[in-house]
């Protein structure tokens, strides 16, 4: 079922989601070569507890998961696609990095990605970050009430396929708010005018999540996702409310 949000929880859902955005700004500053991802994980946690809020992946146990998440972030670095653990690997020059970030703040959840190159990556890597915001910016372009859930799958299946890419099956956006993950399901891929409708009070997050080969994953052994070929991937999302002239950005 589909929980809307009173003007007054989206308020308290857009503050939540300031405290997202500082933070993965702050984080995202401090990546270069070298960095620890336990290091960027651990300031994460800092930065939210220091900011009135927690981390909303931090013993989080979501459906068909053996067992909850043990940290504050999710870097997944190049074949990953999402829930990668922070380990005390450094980055090095060519990774492509994926920063995934939750907060709970006054009992409410946002959930905001992004992906950064290190050093000198690829053009093949360069194209698919570049496809993959887009996609993002064009869906929430498009989101507002009276479109449906379809209508943001065609959007961004679109532009993968402009760009030469194709969006991972089986990982998705989703609603968020009252809980990590909430109704809809916001399918990377779709029809125009199926799904679920769009209305006012609906609070989603939109993530694109685009490889540079084959659209099919494996669950590797720390239950990270990665792509089944071994092919580049990338990673945008951010949380937006559908308000009655479209869609607001939480987390921007």
């Amino acid at each position: 079922m589909i929980r809307l949000k009173t003007s007054d929880q989206i308020q308290v859902l857009a503050a939540s989601g300031v405290i997202l955005a500082s933070v993965m700004k702050a984080i995202t500053r401090e990546v270069k070569e070298g960095v620890r991802l336990s290091d960027l994980d651990k300031m994460a946690e800092e930065l939210m507890r220091k900011s009135g809020a927690e981390p909303a992946f931090l013993n989080y146990k979501p459906g068909g998961a053996d067992r909850p998440y043990p940290a504050s972030i999710c870097t997944s670095l190049n074949d990953v696609v999402v829930h990668g653990l922070p380990s005390s690997r450094k980055v090095k020059s060519g990774d492509l990095l994926k920063l995934d970030f939750g907060v709970k703040y006054q009992g409410f959840y946002t959930d905001a990605a992004v992906t950064i190159p290190i050093g000198e990556v690829s053009d093949e890597a360069k194209r698919l970050m570049k496809a993959t915001k887009r996609a993002l910016e064009k869906a929430i372009g498009i989101a507002r009430p009276g479109k449906t859930t379809g209508d943001i799958g065609f959007e961004i299946e679109k532009v993968a396929k402009a760009f030469g890419f194709k969006p991972v099956r089986g990982l998705t956006g989703h609603g968020v708010g009252f809980a990590v993950h909430e109704e809809p399901t916001i399918y990377n891929y779709g029809e125009k005018g199926k799904g679920k409708k769009l209305e006012p009070g609906m609070v989603i997050a939109i993530e694109p999540m685009f490889s540079a080969g084959d659209d099919e994953i494996r669950q590797l052994k720390d239950e990270s996702w990665a792509t089944k070929d071994g092919s580049l991937a990338a990673q945008f999302e951010h949380t937006v409310a559908i308000t009655k002239t479209g869609a607001r950005i939480l987390t921007g």
